[in-house]
């Protein structure tokens, strides 16, 4: 493994962390349901990144490997997506027979996340032909240390059934799995400071 060098994002970042994201949830199941045509995903997944984890860049708390071979956006204690925004554009532009299930699944994604202050994660990826170089453990890594210092939790919602050992090997726990309807399983995460 490589070892990494991992940056803060500034304003002049975003867009290419929002590219790096797209990338590596090209093969994501959840995204993937959510908009399975190629373009319709390739349209509207960017923004989705956006309103779900673009407030990271306002809080000095999006960062990215060296080259922008893999970036994470966390949202630091008492920031939150922009939820009209996100509501808005799954709404508009998500697959339609699964526009029911979609909402279900938000609802029952809410109920899991922690009520007390605590780091949220809403996007960590790797460039897919940068993947297995030690970037998402950097990354991780990287980003577990103020979640540790100022003794907080952190949690995430894997949409991804394969990144759930890279998650436990940071402290993460599962706390259970979402699904509806057609929609692949989503498996939200607790990490408790250590």
């Amino acid at each position: 493994m490589a070892q990494q060098c991992i940056k803060t994002a500034t304003a002049s970042d975003e867009a290419s962390l929002i590219a790096v994201v797209a990338l590596a949830f090209g093969t994501d199941p959840a995204a993937r349901w959510t908009w399975p045509d190629p373009q319709q995903y390739l349209r509207h997944f960017p923004g989705f990144v956006k309103a779900l984890g673009g407030k990271a860049f306002a809080h000095d708390s999006a960062y990215y490997a060296d080259g922008y071979a893999g970036a994470a956006m966390w949202l630091p204690p008492g920031v939150s997506p922009d939820e009209e925004v996100l509501v808005d554009l799954l709404q508009r532009t998500g697959h339609a027979p699964v526009q029911k299930d979609l909402s279900a699944v938000f609802e029952q994604m809410a109920r899991y996340h922690p009520q007390e202050p605590h780091w949220f994660l809403p996007f960590i990826g790797v460039d897919p032909v940068q993947q297995g170089k030690g970037c998402g453990a950097a990354l991780m890594q990287h980003a577990l240390v103020p979640c540790d210092r100022d003794r907080s939790l952190a949690y995430l919602e894997s949409s991804n059934p394969k990144n759930i050992p890279l998650y436990e090997r940071y402290g993460f726990e599962l706390l259970g799995t979402v699904q509806v309807g057609t929609s692949p399983p989503i498996f939200p995460m607790l990490r408790k400071p250590r």
